[in-house]
């Protein structure tokens, strides 16, 4: 509903009723927590379902596929984030499009939990994957939507929601990789599944605090165009399925077909948008500023989210999980950032508030995000080389903190670039943008795995933290340019 039909929405936009922000990102919070307990909590025992023995619960499959699998599964949920922001845009609203996504990443996760082997890892990968890419989109344009152009609350509104996010990812991981230890994998996806139908359940109650944003398509789908675009969708998975069955995509190379995919979306997405007729000048120029910062991102989540690839792996293999004579489940690893994120969370919402316009701009928080994850993955040398299950659990939880500030520095604050460039005919599909550089960087952290073992750690750990840094160097170089054509966007 807009803003001229409804004469509450002013009112509900500078309301401070939840930690000084509009009421309503309370309940945008819970839907998001819920689901992320949901998905990380999955993603937390998944590489392991894939590679451990049959003997332990396991599939039996190489540790490489594995890492292919879950990277190009990554991406894909971040990939589909380009339908689910279409289907937002186009045909049911953002706030419908939030709904349903949830309810298909439920199904995703109780088809994990009863379907047996690499059927249910098929199906529930998949419902999963395109579910989680409806809400993301819907669920962070909705939040930026509480907020008009030039309110100092928005980053730190995003960081609120981004702590959401993380008190579910935090215990996710725990729930579930205490529920695999001790029944079996099936009773983590099982409790995955309650996780998303709990968000669900929150949602629903609260749904009415929006009072109307994302109820309608900003740029609605013309009747007589639908079915064509069904026909389209059909052909597509049918294409897919072809195939798959006749051995051209294949688990090894899941993660590198994933990449290809995202690059092309993205090229033909950015040459849409700025060859678009309905786009000002100044959003134009927006959103060539978004460029750089899209690549800035892709390397950082390159990264990132190597922390369900590489350092699940290191987990498993390489630290040191003994605590007073009892191992705790290497699930729990990844916890870890989680825990960070809610501490620190809250000061770099404060401090990006109490500095308002004197805070660093958008682009040197990316290049220093960028950097510290490099420096991250450097950090890694000095416990390379000393054997199985032997790296300490301290040097690790400081890596992860090292993980945590570049994250805080980058992503929230790229979700709220997102929608403070994005041209107004294009406002979800620009998030959808944002979403993209992590379904790139996802994908490339699966198949980045693939080069890492013990015997390979420095070089290994070298290579990439460089490269890191280096990208994180040029941005800060660029930086008064990209904000030049940012114009005005701090």
């Amino acid at each position: 509903m807009s803003e001229t039909l409804d004469p509450q929405l002013d009112e509900k936009k500078t309301s401070r009723g939840f930690f000084g922000q509009p009421l309503a990102l309370s309940n945008l919070f819970g839907v998001e927590m819920w689901e992320r307990f949901s998905f990380y909590g999955m993603q937390g025992i998944l590489l392991y379902y894939l590679y451990y023995s049959v003997a332990d619960g396991g599939l039996g499959i190489s540790q490489t596929t594995a890492t292919s699998i879950v990277g190009a599964y990554g991406g894909t949920v971040y990939l589909s984030t380009i339908l689910g922001a279409w289907i937002a845009d186009r045909i049911l609203g953002s706030e419908r499009t939030l709904f349903y996504s949830g309810g298909l990443i439920m199904l995703g996760h109780i088809a994990l939990a009863v379907l047996p082997g690499l059927g249910g890892v098929g199906v529930g990968l998949v419902c999963v994957a395109f579910g989680s890419g409806g809400l993301k989109a819907t669920a962070t344009s909705l939040v930026g939507d509480l907020y008009e152009e030039g309110d100092d609350r928005r980053d730190a509104g995003f960081s609120i929601f981004y702590m959401g996010i993380n008190v579910g990812a935090l215990v996710g991981p725990l729930l579930t990789g205490w529920a695999q230890s001790t029944i079996g994998f099936h009773a983590g996806f099982a409790l995955a599944a309650i996780g998303m139908a709990l968000g669900l359940a929150q949602y629903t109650i609260g749904r009415k605090r929006l009072h109307g944003i994302g109820a309608t398509p900003p740029n609605p789908l013309p009747r007589d165009q639908r079915s064509r675009w069904i026909l389209i969708g059909v052909a597509a998975v049918v294409f897919v399925v072809a195939l798959s069955l006749a051995g051209v995509i294949n688990a090894d190379d899941l993660s590198n077909i994933v990449i290809g995919l995202t690059i092309v979306a993205t090229v033909i997405y950015f040459l849409v948008i700025l060859t678009s007729k309905r786009i000002t000048a100044v959003e134009r120029s927006r959103v060539y500023a978004f460029i750089p910062m899209f690549i800035a991102s892709a390397v950082f989540w390159s990264l990132f989210q190597q922390q369900f690839t590489t350092v699940a792996v290191y987990a498993d293999q390489r630290l040191n999980r003994n605590v007073l004579g009892w191992e705790f489940p290497p699930t729990w690893v990844q916890s870890l950032n989680p825990v960070f994120i809610i501490i620190f969370a809250g000061i770099f919402a404060t401090a990006w508030t109490k500095l308002g316009h004197r805070q660093p701009s958008t682009p040197m928080k990316f290049a220093a995000g960028t950097t510290i994850m490099g420096i991250a993955f450097l950090a890694f040398i000095p416990m390379s080389g000393g054997g199985a299950n032997s790296a300490p659990v301290l040097g690790l939880a400081g890596i992860l903190l090292l993980f945590t500030f570049a994250e805080l520095l980058l992503s929230p604050v790229g979700l709220s670039l997102s929608t403070k460039l994005a041209p107004k005919v294009f406002h979800t599909q620009m998030v959808a943008l944002f979403f993209l550089s992590i379904a790139l960087g996802t994908a490339m952290a699966g198949t980045l795995a693939g080069y890492y073992n013990e015997n390979n750690e420095v070089p290994y750990f070298t290579a990439v933290g460089l490269g890191s840094i280096a990208v994180g160097v040029i941005i800060a170089v660029a930086a008064p340019k990209i904000k030049q054509l940012m114009k005005g966007v701090h």
